[in-house]
């Protein structure tokens, strides 16, 4: 299961991600970062069974959490299933079949973008939390 860790000016300097790891013991796998001294997001994959526990574990130390249940939307309505969002993807979210048509794997989304800005129909959307 994929979150947002939201990085706010005052959680920035703190070593938040290794203190919750020492803490749950929890194998956390940063997918996406985006934090700088005024703050970002942290995209972070976290075993699905410990998910509650490192939930608490950030919001104790003040950080701001969302679960990433649907990071990306493909309208199939205007997707011409044209394959310029696959090589794109840095993590391989989005293939075809062997029919040829679009698919995705949304459990490795990190909602970067980049294939919402490929995509010469605008049929993607990437949610952000």
């Amino acid at each position: 299961m994929k979150i947002t860790l939201h990085a706010t000016p005052d959680i920035t300097p703190r070593p938040l991600i290794a203190e919750v790891i020492l803490e749950t013991r929890a194998l956390l796998n940063i997918d996406r970062a985006d934090v700088k001294p005024k703050g970002g997001e942290v995209v972070i994959d976290v075993p699905p069974d410990i998910y509650d526990q490192v939930a608490v574990a950030f919001e104790k130390r003040g950080a701001t959490i969302t679960a990433l249940e649907q990071p990306l939307i493909k309208d199939d309505d205007e997707c011409v299933n044209c394959g310029a969002c696959i090589s794109v993807c840095p993590t391989g979210v989005i293939s075809f079949r062997e029919d040829w048509s679009v698919q995705m794997d949304l459990d490795k989304c990190v909602q970067c973008g980049a294939c919402v800005t490929m995509c010469p129909h605008g049929a993607l959307t990437v949610l952000k939390s």
